[in-house]
């Protein structure tokens, strides 16, 4: 048996600088991606009048706001984030009164709302693009976009050696032999923000929509804006081909340090408006110093920090990626933002090793997650212990199963609807026959529906947290000390009285000393079983 943390015993010390008074500081953010989370009209897709139908279930859940994936016209190329109309509601999720119902709605139970932004590319169909192609190589219309020539001795080879993040080169040959960039599918032309016509539209996007109300925005892939001069070759060693992160040794596709400059005029837009507006960004830098980069005092206002996403499962990992993120952020005086899963990663208990394993090791790193302090981004499903799911092949709609010639099946499994209610699929997520991906029949016992009435159940102990993250003075704190704890576990103080200890271990750890407030799996005489994470106040320390 492991022997018991000395939990008296004082190590590191994070504290983060005294916060201001900015409602997102600690907020709880919950993704909606709008396809997946509730039907209002039977087609099987998720759409606007759908979430606004279950707005009731964020409300007893206890999120402080809601961040919506891309509802705007699309080809959906991409599921969405293939932008046609940055300034109108595809007509699968919608109308704009449709949007503004829902955003009165969300105000009126005071959530916030904060909607997506893709700055980096526009879809093809867009009538930018649609001009550039009809225009000739130099023309202003191109250079909206990275257009180049090509190499070899008839400009019959790409420009240069750039994979595409969903598999293949980077480049597209158009008939009259020129090249264009895009990181992403095809369909997807990455925009040129050396133009100064670019930042300018992307000003005029984002007033479009906080003239609307919206209380902020997530800027997709923010890292990725500006371009290095001369677009070299990327070190492609040990590369394996497909990733949705960094190539690891210097890839010039990301994190160029001109990007800082466009992030500081979003800023300036966003601080010419009244009522704490805010952005966050979508930045896969594994650097902890330079991921802070994107939260200093002019830029944006939060970043994801993805360290969780990425660390293994145990105590060891989990408490590095605490300690680098909260040592970097402190730096810049910006919160943490804490993510476990989002519509672009495998969801955390299938990561954690599925089953019924998953599930204890995702609860308690729920926990872990909604005790640090900072902000918080919850995935739709999250709340229901939802891990991914297998589909056929037949089904897979994202573009990297294509791309990658069938070797990487893409994030369909985690996209897969909600289950709502009932005994069979569609489980309430629509009136239809069917949703847009099918859900497993295994599902019954996850529907919102038969959880939420179970004291046991995953959407019972994230309503629980959420509660006590509320209610709890020392979670408010921007203190952390970390606390001795045995091997396989990690221990932290909140405040001077409230204890975290995650047992990763393959034994039982000793409960620490107070009142238990919240477990993430039943204890057993006073021990802390393997794969449990238990909220404690203590004495005060």
């Amino acid at each position: 048996m492991s022997q018991p943390a000395r939990h008296g015993a004082k190590a590191t010390t994070h504290t983060v600088p005294v916060p201001r008074s900015e409602w997102w500081r600690r907020a709880v953010f919950y993704q909606i991606y709008p396809r997946s989370f509730a039907d209002g009209n039977g087609d099987g897709t998720g759409d606007l009048v759908g979430v606004l139908d279950r707005l009731d279930h964020l409300v007893d859940l206890g999120v402080d706001a809601i961040w919506l994936s891309p509802f705007y016209r699309s080809p959906m190329a991409d599921g969405g984030y293939d932008v046609s109309d940055p300034c109108d509601v595809d007509p699968i999720f919608g109308t704009l009164d449709d949007f503004d119902a829902l955003l009165a709605a969300a105000h009126e139970r005071d959530i916030k709302v904060t909607i997506d932004i893709v700055p980096n590319h526009f879809s093809d169909q867009h009538p930018w693009f649609q001009k550039a192609l009809a225009a000739p190589a130099g023309s202003a219309e191109r250079d909206l976009f990275i257009f180049r020539d090509g190499r070899g001795d008839t400009g019959q080879y790409p420009p240069n050696n750039w994979p595409s993040a969903f598999g293949g080169s980077a480049w597209s040959r158009i008939a009259d032999g020129q090249w264009y960039l895009h990181l992403f599918a095809p369909e997807q032309p990455d925009l040129n923000w050396e133009n100064p016509k670019v930042p300018a539209e992307f000003e005029r996007i984002l007033r479009f929509w906080m003239d609307r109300n919206v209380d902020g925005f997530r800027i997709d892939v923010a890292n990725s804006l500006a371009k290095p001069e001369g677009l070299p070759d990327a070190d492609l060693a040990g590369w394996s081909g497909i990733s949705h992160e960094p190539i690891p040794a210097g890839d010039p596709r990301w994190d160029n340090d001109h990007v800082h400059d466009y992030l500081r005029g979003f800023r300036r837009v966003l601080d010419s408006y009244p009522g704490e507006r805010m952005a966050v960004g979508e930045a896969w830098v594994r650097d902890p110093e330079r991921l802070a980069r994107y939260v200093r005092a002019d830029e944006l206002n939060l970043t994801f920090n993805f360290s969780l996403v990425l660390a293994k499962w145990g105590a060891a990992s989990f408490a590095q990626a605490i300690r680098e993120s909260l040592d970097a952020m402190a730096d810049v005086g910006a919160p943490c933002t804490w993510v476990l899963s989002n519509h672009d990663v495998v969801r955390h208990p299938t990561r954690y090793g599925g089953g019924a394993v998953g599930v204890a090791r995702g609860r308690a790193a729920a926990l872990v997650q909604l005790s640090l302090p900072g902000v918080v981004y919850l995935y739709n499903g999250d709340e229901l212990g939802l891990q991914n799911v297998e589909l056929p092949d037949a089904l897979l709609q994202d573009p990297t199963w294509e791309r990658s010639r069938h070797t990487d099946r893409g994030r369909d499994g985690e996209r897969v609807p909600l289950p709502w209610s009932g005994s069979a699929p569609p489980f309430g997520f629509t009136t239809g026959a069917a949703s847009w991906l099918p859900m497993p029949e295994q599902w019954v016992s996850l529907t919102v529906e038969a959880e939420r009435d179970d004291a046991d159940s995953t959407l019972s102990l994230y309503r629980r947290a959420l509660q006590l993250r509320h209610d709890v003075p020392e979670l408010a704190t921007n203190e952390l000390t970390w606390l001795d704890a045995p091997d396989g576990a990690l221990c932290y103080r909140r405040g001077n009285s409230m204890v975290v200890l995650l047992n990763a271990s393959d034994g039982p750890v000793a409960v620490p000393e107070g009142e238990v407030l919240l477990a993430s799996a039943p204890l057993v005489n006073a021990m802390v079983p393997p794969d449990t994470t238990v909220w404690v106040r203590t004495a005060p320390a």
